[in-house]
Formats: C-alpha cells, structure tokens, sequence
C-alpha cells in the first residue's frame, strides 16, 4: 500500500537514485532544498511498504487573491513503479492541498511540447492548454491549467449576479452630428440609463 506525506529532509538522500528518463528534467540538491523551505505543504513523497520512496512532487504556491496558484515545479517516480497511476495520485494531493490548505485558485504546469506523455496526463487530469512560452535558452514550454474550487465557485458567483446578453435589451438612441446621443423620444426611460434589465 501507497502511503503519501510531506518529504522531510531525510528524504533529499533517497530521491537521487530515481531514474530520470530524457524528457525530464534534472534539478540539484539546492533547488530541492530551496522548495523544501519556503513550500513546505507543496512537497510530498510516495512511500512503499518497504519505506521506499516511489517518487515524489513540489510545486510552489505563489501570487495573491485571485491570481493566487500552485506551480507543479517536479514530480518524478522510481522507475519500477507505475508511473501514471503514481503521478495521479502526486497530483491529486498537491491539488488537495493547495485547494484546501493554501486557498490557491489555480493549478499550472509547464511541459515540453515534445512529451506527449505528460501532455496526455495532465489532460486526463483536467488540465487545458493556456499559452506557448519560449525562453532563450531553455527552448519551448506549454503552459496547462486546471481550475480549483475557489476559482470554479467565483466563476458560478460571478455567472449568476452578472447579466447574460440574452437578458440586457438595449435602449434606442440618436446619435447628434457632433457624437453627443440621447434615448430616442418614442422611448419613455427618463434618461439615465443605456441598458434595460428584463
């Protein structure tokens, strides 16, 4: 059985002997412990029975209010593990996590045009395609997004206060030579609004 939990320091010695296929990438010891101390709630483990560790994910939390999100910075499993069912579950907790404990809006991730796999996943898990970044040196990047709670329940929020087209009747009015406009005279509104709401 799959035990998941944050990664503690212990655990920077048990993650280097994973093996790192081509598409991924390598990152050093520092920037584990970098992520590790400013981001302790978005860096988890996956443990084997044996105490293994299968593999793991960091992500950074990062903006505020509404722009507020967590960034999946790695996530990587030991090679004899499956990988697809163990990175769901990587991700599942990340996004538990910093939906419910950070409060975050948003998910990102940033992957290699060129891993198809990844593309495939992240889809699976809800993730859609944002923006295409390219960055002198590192290459291309596809930039995916899902949505969490927070951003889904202000999306609703904000679909059932704000009018939809089919519920605005727009109000006649003349346009003067000089651009000035006024409600036509048929109209009995008093003037002081353009929109009508049904």
């Amino acid at each position: 059985m799959t035990t998941l939990r944050r990664f503690c320091c212990n655990d920077l010695l048990r993650i280097t002997t994973f093996h790192i296929d081509h598409l991924g990438e390598t990152n050093s010891l520092s920037f584990f412990i970098s992520y590790l101390a400013a981001w302790t709630n978005s860096f988890h483990v996956a443990v084997a029975p044996c105490n293994r560790i299968m593999g793991y994910i960091l992500g950074k939390v990062e903006g505020q209010e509404i722009h507020k999100h967590c960034e999946i910075a790695s996530v990587a499993v030991a090679g004899e593990y499956g990988k697809l069912a163990l990175v769901k579950k990587l991700v599942d907790r990340l996004e538990e996590v910093t939906d419910k404990i950070d409060k975050a809006f948003y998910m990102d991730v940033m992957v290699r045009p060129s891993n198809t796999v990844a593309k495939e996943m992240y889809r699976r898990l809800g993730y859609v395609f944002l923006n295409r970044l390219s960055n002198p040196g590192e290459g291309d990047w596809l930039q995916l997004r899902k949505a969490l709670s927070g951003l889904l329940a202000l999306s609703e929020y904000i679909s059932s206060v704000q009018p939809s087209a089919a519920d605005v009747e727009t109000v006649p009015y003349d346009v003067d030579d000089d651009g000035s406009s006024w409600l036509s005279d048929d109209d009995d509104d008093d003037g002081t609004n353009a929109f009508l709401m049904r």
